[in-house]
């Protein structure tokens, strides 16, 4: 199945000695139990890895959902949150076959990288009360409950937790530069565990019971008339569950060489998982990307591995519960920070910060927004900012300048004459895009137009104008008009001449011929106007030679 099946089953494990204990904790804070948790790693584990879009994806019940979840469950109570999973899983559904997966290529690079950095962070400040030994302080925001936990840790230090977590930390941290094929996070839990068992280390606590097995299948919490009311929460469950997956699969991406995850692929899964999970107890379920970024490490390189982390997990619940009961916490907590450090790539966050400080800034804000906030908020953040930016560099590169119309004469013409025309008619080229961003520079620029009678706009190379670039265009042609200087266009586009038209752009242009497909065109039309205005007496009418049109 996979192209190292001994490697897969190995990262299999490991990924599912990990996420062990975070489905027991995710389905105790979600507020519907651990037997939730675990119900949700298995089946939305197994299904996801079967049905997505990425080969390395591990899934289940997270942080980021489990804050989704906790309000639902205050308003409508547990059957509300299986409710809301079974929605989002069909929500998702529709997404995949819309193929809206595609749409997240467009997130840029700092975004994903700064997403990636504030998770690793995350992950890591989530680690300290079990790093440190003691009980999981009260709060929502992850740095005040690290805080907590570190002033309780002062006040009654637990040197064995501690230990046991650096010493893990470690091992996984050095294993892998020493032999990156050996699964030290195994090697590592499983002698902390022992080690804890034959010196009787009490202040290293264990994982403790586990629920015997799983419920049977039931749509008995589905309330249709709830269904309306549910609808808002299942939008968000759904928008959280596309979002953390697609941009988990993206990061795995980036940590292996050769693999590719499928977007709509994925949202399919993603959907066919959450259908499934609440017909079992279990909560909304989305790719992990601490459970992901384990699997990636150890080796794994084919679906093998998510699903071997499922089926483990699965013996666990009917058959091992007692012995894994049995892992220190703080053990467990030291895979997680070792995972936490190997997730960031310093080289390629030096590499991001150097290129552009728009970048540098997009990626630092998307980061801190992770930490501070949520995942949802910090990539909205990230692309808000990201998209601006972008607005500022795209406007920055329209230009207007005014252009010399001799080469487009039509026909010949002494300098004398020549001279006479540029008394009257300024040509002027506009490049690039003419649009909301930067569009009211034209505006004053060409407000300041003087001294002559007519203005030629070549507009051919203008490569992108909206209903804010055309209403500026018409404004500038009607100050010009007010002042008695007539106004000629030339190479205006389909697309453009249909943005012109709507605002009455056009209307400004057309009463008098004055919109030409080609610049020679338009300065024969020029010189007509200065002709029938009687600007032009002097110069005699000459046979006009043929030359090839020029936009």
């Amino acid at each position: 199945m996979g192209r190292s099946p001994r490697r897969d089953l190995l990262a299999g494990l490991t990924v599912a000695v990990v996420a062990l204990p975070l489905a027991l904790g995710f389905g105790v804070s979600s507020g519907l139990g651990a037997e939730a948790g675990l119900a949700t790693a298995v089946v939305a584990g197994a299904l996801a890895a079967l049905f997505g879009g990425s080969n390395l994806q591990v899934s289940g019940p997270t942080g980021a959902m489990t804050v989704v979840l906790v309000p639902i469950v205050a308003q409508y109570g547990p059957g509300g949150v299986l409710t809301v999973g079974f929605m989002a899983g069909v929500l998702l559904i529709g997404l995949a076959l819309l193929r809206a997966g595609q749409y997240v290529r467009y997130v840029p690079a700092p975004v994903v990288e700064g997403f990636t950095l504030g998770i690793a962070c995350v992950i890591g400040l989530q680690q300290i009360p079990n790093a440190l030994g003691v009980a999981k302080p009260e709060g929502e925001k992850v740095l005040l409950v690290a805080w907590r936990a570190l002033v309780d840790f002062v006040a009654f230090p637990n040197w064995t937790a501690i230990g046991f977590s650096l010493s893990v930390a470690a091992v996984m941290l050095v294993g892998a530069r020493w032999k990156p094929t050996v699964p030290f996070s195994i090697v590592a839990v499983t002698a902390a565990t022992v080690v804890a068992k034959l010196f009787h280390l009490d202040a290293a606590a264990p994982i403790g019971n586990l629920p015997s097995g799983l419920p049977a299948p039931s749509l008995a919490f589905l309330d249709v008339s709830a269904l309306g009311s549910l609808l808002a929460p299942a939008v968000a469950v759904a928008a959280l569950a596309a979002l953390e997956s697609l941009l988990s699969a993206t990061v795995a991406d980036g940590m292996t060489v050769g693999q590719k995850h499928d977007p709509d692929k994925e949202l399919f899964g993603q959907g066919i998982a959450n259908l499934a999970a609440p017909l079992l107890g279990g909560v909304p379920s989305t790719a992990a990307i601490a459970r992901t970024a384990v699997n990636v490490r150890t080796g794994a390189s084919s679906r093998l591995a998510a699903l071997t982390h499922a089926a483990v997990l699965a013996v666990i619940v009917f058959a091992a519960a007692p012995l894994v009961s049995e892992i220190p916490l703080a053990a467990l907590a030291g895979v997680l920070l070792a995972t936490a450090i190997r997730m960031v790539e310093v080289g390629s966050l030096r590499a991001m910060v150097k290129a552009t400080r728009a970048d540098a800034v997009v990626l630092v804000l998307t980061a801190a927004a992770t930490l501070v906030l949520d995942l949802v908020y910090a990539v909205i953040i990230g692309l808000v900012v990201a998209g601006a930016l972008a607005l500022k560099a795209v406007a920055g590169q329209a230009r207007m300048e005014q252009v010399d119309f001799r080469p487009d004469l039509p026909g010949e013409h002494s300098d004398e004459e020549h001279a006479l025309l540029a008394e009257h008619i300024v040509a002027y080229r506009i490049d690039g895009p003419l649009f909301f961003a930067g569009a009211h520079r034209f505006l004053l620029e060409l407000s300041e137009v003087a001294d002559v009678k007519v203005v030629i706009l070549r507009m051919s190379r203008v490569t992108a104008l909206d209903a804010t670039g055309a209403l500026v265009l018409k404004d500038a042609v009607e100050k010009l008009n007010r002042r008695g200087i007539a106004v000629l266009a030339s190479g205006i586009r389909p697309g453009q001449r249909q943005a012109l038209d709507a605002v009455g752009a056009l209307d400004l242009l057309r009463p008098e011929g004055r919109d030409y497909a080609t610049t020679p065109e338009a300065i024969a039309g020029a010189r007509k106007h200065l002709e029938q205005a009687g600007l032009l007496a002097g110069i005699r009418h000459r046979p006009h030679r043929t030359r090839k049109a020029a936009r």
